[in-house]
């Protein structure tokens, strides 16, 4: 009897994470995902919470908030379909007004997008006179619009410094803005939002993982509480934790944050043991393969941005994606 052949072989980095029969059922999708993406001049864009058969199997272009940006300003190709959420394909279509954006799932939304409105930004700045407006890219594309500037947990810092003023209003994530106030001179006036994913992380959570699993390296993501990061060996970005476990290679570590992040990147460091905490994007894992396959074969759900929102919502993305 011949063994069973899947359609597509096992990506490399997937072979310590699932068995072959597992890849098995992904396959034949990921085979006729291939197949659509060149017939439509596709390419996928993935953020690095979605699942290790996307991540690994489908996508071209993967990577955390501020990567997705920049990788969708460098494509070419005539059609974007965003392996992630709702701002997240919003971006990608301001930045390119003339490529069809596609979503899967166009219910793949954010808790922390909707933790605020572009009519919030206009109160903010009425109490707060001309004090610049910092907005974190998981927003809408109407919160970007009135803002100044944007930011990523990968550069919040940065951008913050590069305004040269005494105070700013950081939007929307609480977590986040108190995180690199603690980092900065600058006054931040913060707003009470939060990731659903991150800040169900709490301390103790931090100290059971450490006397569970002894030597474990903690790292967390700046969405985190601040007495959850103060708890952490490092925090930053999801980019930023990669390249931490890259450059310390610590035996044991432990990410605070998406559950699939953790099995995407211990893909790539097999030598690594992860322990793995697992609150999950119930947002993020509205994207499926199915889903992929299906918006490439039905070009949906196309992705669309009025065009006086997309020209004041890509200045404040694009004064970010100038600071260096």
């Amino acid at each position: 009897m011949t063994a069973f052949q899947p359609a597509v072989p096992m990506p490399a980095p997937l072979r310590h994470l699932m068995p072959e029969i597992e890849w098995a059922v992904h396959a034949e999708e990921v085979a006729q995902i291939r197949r659509l993406k060149r017939e439509r001049d596709a390419v996928i864009l993935a953020h690095n919470y979605q699942t290790p058969e996307i991540f690994h199997g489908v996508a071209d272009i993967v990577g955390d908030s501020l990567a997705l940006a920049r990788e969708a300003v460098a494509t070419d190709a005539a059609v974007i379909v965003l392996a992630g959420v709702h701002f997240m394909a919003e971006t990608a279509k301001i930045l390119n007004p003339d490529r069809r954006v596609l979503i899967p799932d166009d219910m793949a939304g954010c808790s922390l997008a909707d933790s605020i409105t572009a009519a919030d930004v206009a109160a903010l700045r009425a109490r707060h006179p001309g004090v610049p407006v910092v907005t974190y890219v998981n927003t809408s594309a109407e919160v970007k619009a009135a803002s100044d500037i944007c930011c990523t947990s990968g550069n919040a810092l940065k951008v913050v410094e590069s305004l040269g003023v005494s105070e700013v209003i950081m939007i929307p994530d609480g977590y986040l803005a108190r995180n690199i106030a603690a980092r900065t001179r600058v006054r931040i006036i913060t707003w009470d939002g939060a990731c659903e994913v991150h800040e169900r992380f709490t301390p103790e959570d931090i100290r059971r993982m450490r006397a569970e699993h002894a030597g474990v390296t903690v790292v967390a993501h700046p969405e985190c509480p601040p007495e959850v990061v103060a708890e952490a060996d490092f925090a930053g970005s999801t980019a930023e934790m990669i390249d931490f476990v890259d450059r310390r290679r610590p035996p044991r570590v432990a990410l605070i944050t998406e559950c699939s992040m953790s099995d995407n990147v211990a893909a790539g460091f097999p030598d690594i043991s992860f322990v793995k905490p697992c609150n999950m994007c119930p947002h993020m894992k509205r994207i499926t393969l199915p889903g992929i396959r299906r918006a490439l074969e039905t070009m949906s759900h196309e992705v669309t941005v009025p065009a006086d929102i997309a020209r004041d919502a890509r200045r404040a993305v694009e004064r970010m994606l100038s600071i260096r």
